[in-house]
C-alpha cells in the first residue's frame, strides 16, 4: 500500500471523502481487470466472484460520492489517484491462470485485511473528528466485508489438491 503526500493530521473531511471514493475506484478496477483476465484464462467461478466484488467497492464509491457532493458540492479535490496505490485493492500479483473461486475469495479477504489495516493506522494521527469518525465508520465496514467474504468462503467447496503447476510444462528451448 502506497500513499503519498497525505497528512493524515492535517486531512479535512472532504479530502478524506475524495480519498475514501478513490480507494473504492481503485479496487472496483483492479477486480474488473482480475475478471477479465479469469475470463481469459477460462476460470469462470473466479471471473464471477471478481465481478461481484467490483460491483461491491462501485456500491460503495457511489454511496461515498454521493455524501462528498452532498456536503462539498463541486470543490475541487486536492486528493488525486496518484496519490494511493494499492489501499483496498487486491495486490497485481494475486491473480494467476487457472485461479480457482476459493483462490479468489482468499485474495479478496486478504485485500480487505489490507483495507481495514489502512485505516486503523491512519486512525491515530487523524486530528478532525469529522475524518475520524469517517476513518472509523469505513473500518468497521471493512470488519463487515472480511466476515462477507468468509461466509461465501466457508460455503465454497475445497479446492482439489492438485494443482494447475502440476500439469504445466516446463519451458523447452525451440
Amino acid at each position: 500500500m502506497t500513499i503519498k503526500g497525505i497528512d493524515f493530521a492535517s486531512l479535512s473531511l472532504k479530502d478524506a471523502l475524495d480519498l475514501a471514493v478513490l480507494i473504492e475506484e481503485e479496487a472496483k478496477e483492479r477486480y474488473e481487470e482480475f475478471a477479465d483476465q479469469m475470463k481469459s484464462h477460462r476460470t469462470p467461478e473466479a471471473a464471477r466472484f471478481f465481478l461481484f466484488m467490483a460491483g461491491n467497492e462501485e456500491k460503495h464509491r457511489v454511496q461515498l460520492a454521493a455524501q462528498r457532493r452532498e456536503l462539498f458540492s463541486d470543490a475541487a479535490p486536492r486528493v488525486t489517484r496518484q496519490m494511493i496505490f494499492d489501499v483496498e485493492a487486491p495486490e497485481y500479483d494475486e491473480a494467476r491462470a487457472f485461479m480457482t473461486a476459493r483462490e479468489a475469495l482468499q485474495a479478496a479477504f486478504r485485500a480487505e485485511k489490507k483495507a481495514y489495516a489502512f485505516f486503523n493506522e491512519a486512525l491515530p494521527r487523524v486530528r478532525e473528528p469529522g475524518v475520524k469518525a469517517l476513518f472509523e465508520e469505513l473500518r468497521a465496514e471493512e470488519i463487515e466485508h472480511q466476515r462477507l467474504v468468509l461466509a461465501e468462503l466457508e460455503k465454497t467447496p475445497p479446492d482439489s489438491a492438485l494443482k494447475a503447476d502440476d500439469f504445466a510444462d516446463e519451458p523447452v528451448a525451440q
